[in-house]
């Protein structure tokens, strides 16, 4: 027998019943390497425990993480949030049933379409289950608005043009004062307000009870609201009513997602580390980047159907742990940076880099053992057969020898790999790979001694944004009251703020791209010269 068979048999952790394995084996690492790991790792797995017990996992919202008793209700702290979620998870099925039958409905007919208004969490965790589990034959096709874009917005529109009349829409926002969400939903009713059709006959919330939307949407008397929880953080929310509706909706059958999750925290909760995938996953990440993000996590998905996962877990990945001070409240700058493609696509991309390039990075495979769906006759005999490219030869054996032949490739060149099989794509194993890479992310963050469930740094740029936006508007007012061309430095040194006449130029510049918003460009071809006017109109 050879080393790496021994090696593989080692530490290859499998679970037939819930069809996957994860292999470490092209980790180069020792047992020795791991023993300083396994008491902390101990202790983690108990933290994790007081977690889905209802500790308050994060102090500074004084809130519980409770994703994972979304898949388990029984689990949670309190009669009151088990009722909750099975009242919410049946409201959803029955809601996307009324839809499908027609017993809601609109004047145009039935709904075909429909159409997720959100944003990071909101909007990756959908996106990703629509493409990993939709099928040409879908009760209805989905659209996502995910972005802040106007042009992005233009394009969806236009795909959906002269259909808005049998459009859903769902504008998924815990608190409806996320700007990205909010811009899009007044962009999507001003479209409604253009083709003559009244918005909130097709409007559904996803929202916190009482929260802005929560308040609009039953001002305005939409269709329907389903809560947001606190305990639940967006990058772990595609599991609640922001990711099981739209899918319900799309004619995803979202049971099967809730039980492949339930199954792998099933899994995941062995306290016997090495035989835990989670746990192991997360010692992996810890060795290879020595506990400091020192290697990015490039993903890998040999399967179509994957490619967004590689978007999906660089939010919840990096936003996890992109940390600049640990629970100590040390500058610690943790982190680890994901990025990924899929298979066999990489082979002419950047797999060169991989092979040859900066070592920066370990790889995760993500092998699909089934190729794909063939017919079946009454008898449950095959109809057909796969076609063969060569004789004997598939496009999926093409598809397994490219990720094999790669792992073996980075692996000869020094560069570590994991591997994660699943037996096919369907809701099960969807459902698994997220509850497998949720706790891993958890327990990686315990070994580091960070906060995986606050996220900072996206809330100061969301407070400069709002900054620079009040900037602008007294910019504008200025020109206005001038009347006369001025530079960037004119304008900020008149308001008081001479070192932020970069973020003057900035949004002058931008304003006067775009017609219609009131300020000209004049004169100057570089920004020190530039001069900028407010617009004359003549009658």
């Amino acid at each position: 027998m050879s080393v790496a068979w021994d090696r593989y048999c080692k530490y290859l952790i499998a679970d037939q019943n819930l069809g996957f394995s994860m292999d470490v084996s092209r980790v180069r690492f020792e047992d020795s390497d791991l023993e300083p790991l396994l008491p902390r790792m101990q202790l983690a797995l108990t933290a994790m425990q007081q977690l889905e017990n209802g500790s308050i996992a994060n102090p500074d919202e004084n809130r519980m993480v409770g994703h994972y008793w979304l898949r388990s209700p029984e689990l949670a702290p309190s009669p009151e949030i088990t009722s909750e979620i099975r009242e919410t998870q049946a409201a959803i099925a029955q809601f996307a049933e009324d839809v499908h039958e027609g017993r809601i409905t609109t004047p145009a007919g039935g709904f075909q379409y429909v159409l997720v208004i959100g944003i990071g969490g909101s909007a990756l965790g959908p996106q990703f289950v629509a493409q990993a589990l939709g099928t040409p034959y879908d009760t209805m096709l989905p659209f996502f608005v995910d972005n802040t874009d106007p042009d992005g917005i233009d394009q969806i529109l236009g795909e959906l043009d002269g259909q808005l009349g049998m459009t859903l829409v769902l504008v998924v926002s815990k608190s409806g004062g996320t700007p990205e969400t909010r811009n899009g939903m007044l962009e999507i009713q001003q479209a409604f307000r253009n083709a003559g059709v009244d918005f909130a006959k097709h409007a559904v919330a996803v929202t916190q009870v009482g929260s802005k939307l929560d308040q609009t949407a039953k001002s305005q008397g939409w269709l329907k609201t389903f809560p947001m929880w606190d305990w639940v953080g967006g990058r772990t929310s595609v599991l609640s009513a922001v990711g099981l509706l739209p899918a319900a909706l799309q004619g995803i059958y979202t049971d099967d997602m809730l039980a492949g999750a339930a199954a792998m925290d099933r899994l995941t909760r062995n306290t016997d580390a090495m035989r835990n995938p989670a746990a192991l996953l997360a010692m992996m990440w810890y060795h290879v980047g020595g506990g400091r993000g020192t290697k990015d996590m490039v993903i890998l998905p040999y399967k179509d159907r994957l490619c967004l996962f590689s978007r999906y877990l660089q939010q919840l990945v990096m936003e996890s742990l992109g940390k600049e001070v640990d629970r100590q409240g040390i500058t610690v700058h943790q982190g680890i940076a994901v990025y990924g493609n899929k298979g066999s696509t990489d082979q002419h991309a950047y797999v060169q880099q991989l092979r040859d390039g900066i070592p920066n990075f370990f790889a995760t495979f993500i092998q699909v053992l089934k190729d794909r769906e063939l017919d079946v006759d009454d008898e449950g005999e095959l109809s057909e057969f796969d076609f063969e490219v060569e004789p004997g030869i598939t496009s999926g054996d093409y598809l397994q020898g490219f990720l094999l032949g790669t792992r073996e490739a980075l692996f000869d060149s020094g560069r570590d790999s994991i591997t994660l099989t699943v037996n096919e794509v369907n809701g099960h194993s969807v459902g698994a790979l997220i509850a497998l890479y949720e706790r891993a992310v958890g327990l990686y963050a315990e070994l580091v001694d960070i906060n995986a469930y606050h996220q900072p740094g996206v809330e100061a740029g969301k407070k400069a944004a709002a900054t620079i936006l009040d900037l602008q508007s007294r910019v504008v007012a200025h020109l206005k009251h001038v009347a006369i061309p001025q530079t960037a430095a004119q304008v900020a040194t008149a308001l008081g703020l001479p070192e932020r006449t970069e973020w003057v130029y900035k949004l002058l510049e931008h304003l006067a791209a775009n017609v219609g918003r009131g300020v000209d460009h004049v004169e100057g071809d570089d920004p020190a010269s530039a001069e900028f006017r407010e617009v004359i109109h003549e009658d």
